[in-house]
């Protein structure tokens, strides 16, 4: 499967209230340098060469408003009460001839263009599914539910995660077909691959796809979006 066999979608689900971030709106309207968070992440989806549809899951009560944001060349659609849904019922609502699907958080609005083409060429280039990852700067430890520590994993094999994740679209649908909420909780699509038993390859991630969670997070994320060229940040004079 290469670019010029197939078409490549990214599934941005952005229904979810975002409540650690604060502000009274959606996570994904909470404004970045005078727009919406949404409105960056999906801009940078939009310049990336390889991607020709996007299709957003907004909060139910906001899909009109969220249509008009982003303009006609995006499908906005209802978006289910967990994420899990929100992916679900945008894979329905991809064009029947969409091979390849990428999964983009909406909270990572400065993820480079570049890195979502990596993503889906390496999808385009025959593996079923690939993750975006970077290594870590801190010890981390496994806790038990009264905060005791339980142990030190080696830090070598670890790694951070990140989006855009993208799928051959058969897998992706596999993976939410047999998704029925037993078992451990996943948090993100490639936990729901992996227990099909399929491999996820990882390719290097980027500093800037980081996810704003927080109400720090934001201020990091204003700071790095006044250092974009206009251009590539989407302001006008």
């Amino acid at each position: 499967m290469t670019a010029s066999q197939a078409r490549v979608a990214v599934v941005v689900p952005a229904a979810g209230r975002g409540e650690r971030l604060g502000g009274g709106v959606p996570k994904a309207l909470r404004p970045l340098g005078g727009r919406p968070m949404l409105v960056h992440a999906v801009q940078s989806l939009a310049t990336a060469e390889l991607v020709s549809q996007i299709v957003v899951a907004a909060p139910p009560t906001l899909v009109e408003v969220v249509s008009r944001l982003l303009g006609p060349d995006v499908r906005v659609l209802p978006g289910g009460a967990e994420r899990i849904d929100s992916v679900r019922g945008a894979l329905r609502a991809l064009d029947d001839d969409i091979r390849v699907v990428l999964v983009h958080d909406a909270a990572r609005p400065l993820t480079p263009p570049s890195l979502v083409d990596a993503v889906a060429r390496a999808v385009l280039g025959g593996l079923p599914a690939v993750i975006p990852v970077l290594t870590l700067a801190d010890t981390v430890k496994e806790v038990d539910a009264d905060g005791r520590v339980l142990r030190t994993p080696p830090r070598g094999g670890l790694r951070a995660v990140q989006t855009p994740q993208g799928f051959r679209r058969e897998v992706l649908e596999a993976a939410y077909t047999s998704s029925d909420g037993d078992g451990p909780a996943v948090t993100d699509d490639a936990g729901l691959v992996e227990r099909l038993g399929v491999p996820v390859a990882t390719i290097p991630g980027s500093d800037e796809a980081f996810k704003v969670t927080r109400p720090a997070d934001l201020v990091f994320a204003e700071a790095l979006l006044t250092r974009r060229p206009l251009a590539e940040s989407g302001r006008t004079s």
